[in-house]
């Protein structure tokens, strides 16, 4: 039996006498479709920062794969197939798509620090960008510069990036923040496309959002676990409605 993708064990972050998370265990099996929600404050941000390596722990464990982790640089963590995006993207805004794609697969490739208008004439770097590009609803914009696309593109590039990485097990923090309305349906479209093999991590405060795209769901309060347990579970336990979700029903 293959181990679970993704597994913390025990985690605590203490920031002086403040404990950020305490003692949060969770395991993300192969191809897990999972999300992180709980009230602002909660330590939401904290654990993806210890989970990807931002943070070092005070005590406890993270294995990917079967292996431990815990003590690897986030860079080291990356290069194994932990991938995040951001709740403030981190784009280029000169770059086009196109050019933005083709050096993430360039550098997965160890192609090296190619000139972008030569990554750009390569005709396989092209094609597998072409491909992700039009799984993401980016073709009509490959060429516009990032800065002048819209939001809910930028969130789509954003994610299209990760998976260019060929990630083992991808941390979507907040995609759906600042996206109208209007454009986050295309967002529930590539999540829900994503690869079936990468085990998925969502924090994301849109429950919507998170009921229609997620398996099951940790509640996190006060940094410790209060329940996890399969999303219609958790839309009906009154200790989640309580303190997060108020008294609206997604069951």
């Amino acid at each position: 039996m293959n181990p679970p993708a993704l597994v913390t064990r025990s985690l605590y972050k203490r920031f002086g006498g403040i404990t950020a998370t305490q003692d949060v265990t969770l395991t993300l099996p192969q191809g897990a479709r999972h999300a992180l929600i709980g009230p602002n404050g909660a330590g939401k941000t904290t654990l993806v920062n210890l989970i990807t390596g931002m943070l070092p722990p005070s005590s406890g464990a993270i294995e990917l794969d079967g292996h431990d982790i815990t003590r690897l640089p986030a860079h080291r963590r990356a290069q194994r197939g932990l991938v995040r995006t951001f709740q403030i993207n981190q784009l280029f805004g000169q770059f086009t798509p196109l050019q933005t794609i083709a050096l993430v697969v360039a550098e997965r490739e160890g192609m090296g620090a190619r000139a972008v208008r030569a990554l750009c004439r390569s005709t396989s770097v092209v094609d597998e960008a072409a491909v992700l590009l039009r799984e993401f609803h980016l073709t009509d914009v490959m060429h516009s510069k990032v800065v002048h696309l819209p939001y809910g593109k930028q969130r789509l590039l954003e994610i299209a990036i990760a998976v260019a990485g060929q990630p083992r097990v991808l941390l979507l923090d907040e995609p759906g923040a600042g996206v109208p309305a209007g454009e986050s349906a295309e967002i529930l479209d590539t999540l829900a496309a994503l690869p079936a093999d990468v085990a998925v991590l969502l924090i994301e405060h849109d429950m919507d959002l998170v009921f229609r795209f997620a398996q099951r769901i940790a509640v996190l309060v006060n940094g410790a676990l209060l329940v996890e347990g399969a999303a219609a579970d958790i839309a009906r336990d009154p200790r989640v409605k309580a303190v997060y979700l108020g008294e609206a029903s997604h069951a």
